[in-house]
């Protein structure tokens, strides 16, 4: 029945009062910028998020991620997080190093804090890759899914 559906999808959720904090690197930004539009619209458009309980920041790299949310969600409430970075694979180890520790960082926000932390971490093994799951080059932008399970998560986390 659900053969090759991926992604979230949730249902028709509406979260006008959620706050939502989306922190997006620098790095990659031809594919990051399209990533958070995504998000952003999607939470809006599709699930009534009102426009001004969106904070969007950025941070240097996705390796800042962590940090930055952190700090941010220290001096505000926020409903649901939205982490947002494209590593792309090169030629050291540096990818995995960066990988792992934004993953464990943003999973460790999320319990730290009670509070949903969307993994919106792109690893891919090259840039024509990142665009596509950016929505470009007839890919699928999958900062959409990410705005949907933001919503989803933090519509479920309200009561905390």
């Amino acid at each position: 029945m659900f053969e090759g559906i991926k992604g979230p999808n949730p249902s028709d959720l509406q979260g006008p009062d959620l706050r939502i904090l989306i922190v997006h690197a620098r790095w990659n930004l031809q594919a990051i910028e399209p990533l958070v539009k995504g998000a952003v619209n999607k939470m809006i458009q599709h699930h009534g998020v009102k426009a001004e309980n969106i904070d969007v920041n950025s941070v240097p790299g996705s390796w800042e991620l962590p940090v930055g949310i952190r700090s941010l969600m220290a001096s505000n409430h926020y409903d649901a997080v939205i982490g947002i970075g494209v590593l792309i694979k090169g030629s050291t180890m540096h990818f995995e190093y960066i990988s792992e520790a934004v993953v464990h960082g943003l999973m460790r926000i999320g319990l730290d804090f009670n509070i949903p932390v969307i993994l919106g971490l792109l690893t891919v093994l090259n840039e024509e890759q990142a665009l596509y799951r950016a929505g470009l080059n007839g890919g699928h932008n999958h900062g959409d899914d990410w705005g949907s399970a933001a919503v989803e998560m933090g519509l479920k986390n309200l009561g905390n």
